[in-house]
């Protein structure tokens, strides 16, 4: 690996490590997002070898390419048979085709068979022993021809999984690195919680004094979202509560809520036409809300009194309508003597299976340090990023559920 490589190389997550990615480049415009898209898959611990085909090299120079991934370049099949090498039936073939930014053209190749680029033949070669991923890019009325949307369907029906794109401005333009680089770690991961169904809360919930002004707190909901995610990269059927305006997620199926009255009334929901079975009860939800909401803006010319009254404890419902499922409470506290006694108490109130413990300092940052409590233990784990704290609580759930 060359030095430059070596410096970014899973500096943001392991979810790609030992995993081979070929990135096969098209001549769309959008391949100026290559060099990008390479160095993000890298920073997950991906090895990338990039294939471009002849309209791609006089979009973006080969030498970027080579630079992003700190392999050659392949831009034409020689007796090297380069295309084997890489997507051949043989223990070193690659992992992943991911075919981006794929013109209307290339996709119509790939649905008929045709391989004339280097593109379509190592994505020909790839069939059906490699997972081939398409990020289309291209403008809309080509995106909506009927014989392009023909060879989509098509090529969907063969096991092929396309990602976006984003309809603006009249094109369809490629998915955004982020949701490219989302979609391949839940295509690569370890399918660990494959069958199982989770509900996950995440953000902080609103109590509205008047229309527009509201009692709120500090959380992001990034915490909850890196856990609904977690879940959903190893194989679960996810379904994330959030606020809103917490930090967005790309969980397929969301329900966006703002009071915890909402947040009820949606858990009480999903609890009661599926049966789940773990719940995470990651958000911060108020507890408390102003007695009487005013039906139009307060004027700010004088002193008021706001009556507050108790909100509902979501998490005491949750057992009353599944008994079976597995339940995980978070408590926030100033001190870890004070979060370890509290922790206690839900389990034995809430009958919660296991308490995520953590101190106020982590509100909205990207780092957090947690004390897991349960039954009959607790556990201190070091301070570390919010992601990566993600995979160890799903690793102690797995645990206990197994």
């Amino acid at each position: 690996m060359l030095h430059h490589v070596k410096l970014i190389y899973a500096t943001k997550s392991r979810k790609l490590v030992g995993k081979k990615i070929v990135l096969a480049i098209p001549g769309s415009i959008a391949a100026v997002e290559c060099v990008k898209l390479a160095r993000e898959l890298i920073r997950h611990g991906a090895e990338v070898h990039a294939v471009m085909s002849e309209a791609a090299t006089k979009i973006i120079h080969p030498y970027a390419m080579e630079f992003a991934t700190g392999n050659p370049v392949i831009t034409e099949i020689t007796g090297f048979i380069e295309h084997v090498e890489l997507a051949g039936e043989h223990e070193n073939k690659a992992d992943l085709i991911l075919v981006c930014p794929a013109t209307a053209n290339t996709i119509s190749k790939i649905a008929c068979g045709i391989d004339d680029t280097p593109v379509t033949t190592v994505v020909t070669t790839a069939f059906p022993h490699i997972p081939i991923m398409i990020a289309p890019a291209m403008h809309e009325t080509m995106y909506r021809h009927p014989i392009v949307r023909e060879n989509i369907e098509r090529l969907k029906k063969l096991g092929v999984e396309f990602i976006g794109p984003r309809i603006e401005e009249g094109k369809a333009k490629v998915a955004s690195i982020d949701e490219i680089v989302y979609r391949v770690i839940k295509k690569l991961h370890k399918k660990t919680l494959e069958g199982k169904r989770v509900l996950v809360t995440a953000g902080a919930t609103r109590e509205y004094i008047d229309p527009i002004r509201f009692i709120t707190n500090a959380s992001s909901g990034k915490m909850g979202v890196a856990l609904a995610e977690e879940a959903d990269f190893r194989g679960a059927e996810v379904t994330l509560i959030r606020t809103k305006g917490s930090v967005k997620s790309f969980v397929e199926n969301q329900i966006e809520v703002e009071t915890v009255e909402e947040m009820l009334s949606a858990i009480e929901n999903e609890l009661r036409s599926k049966k789940y079975d773990v719940v995470i009860m990651a958000a911060a939800v108020s507890d408390f809300r102003p007695k009487i909401k005013a039906e139009g803006k307060i004027k700010s010319d004088r002193s008021i009194t706001i009556e507050l009254v108790p909100n509902p404890k979501i998490i005491d419902r949750i057992k009353e309508i599944q008994p079976n499922v597995f339940l995980v409470g978070f408590k926030a506290e100033t001190s870890k003597e004070k979060l370890i006694e509290e922790g206690k108490r839900q389990i034995e109130r809430a009958k919660a299976d296991l308490v995520v413990g953590n101190t106020l300092e982590a509100f909205g940052s990207e780092e957090n340090q947690v004390v897991l409590i349960g039954r009959d233990f607790t556990k201190e784990l070091p301070k570390m990023k919010k992601r990566e704290l993600a995979e160890r609580i799903w690793d102690e759930i797995e645990k206990l559920l197994s």
